[in-house]
């Protein structure tokens, strides 16, 4: 399954995630990743959450290479039940465009191997497209 918290810079998204996260610790037996741009939140997250941080991975440039590092995490850990990516607009290039085929994607490996997604985008609903109804929204419109 994939959830999505969408808005733009400043609407609090990281924060909530950064919440559910931690809060999540509760009610899952398995492993919690998250997924960030830089290590600016690591200490924000509890220490039983594996905090990945793509600037240590610059190499990483596309949707592909991307999903395939999203593969490398689940075989190292096949008890992982949930992964947050904060603000996927900032990583490996992804833009706009590519969300509706990364989402898909996501949501094919969460079929096929469990892990549950929360995606952060930094762009409105209606900037997304239509697809996105597709996914859970956390944050929906007031």
């Amino acid at each position: 399954m994939v959830k999505l918290l969408v808005g733009h810079k400043g609407s609090g998204k990281t924060k909530a995630m950064v919440d559910m996260a931690n809060a999540s610790l509760d009610s899952v037996n398995g492993s919690i990743v998250f997924i960030n741009k830089n290590h600016r939140l690591m200490y924000d997250l509890k220490y039983r959450i594996r905090v990945v941080c793509m600037e240590d991975f610059e190499h990483i440039t596309n949707i592909d290479e991307y999903i395939g590092f999203i593969y490398g995490i689940i075989s190292q850990d096949h008890d992982i039940e949930l992964i947050f990516i904060d603000s996927i607009l900032k990583h490996a290039d992804v833009k706009l465009e590519d969300l509706e085929e990364f989402l898909g994607r996501l949501a094919s490996i969460s079929e096929i191997y469990g892990p549950d997604f929360v995606v952060s985008i930094s762009a409105d609903v209606e900037e997304i497209g239509s697809y996105v109804n597709k996914y859970e929204i956390l944050n929906p419109a007031k």
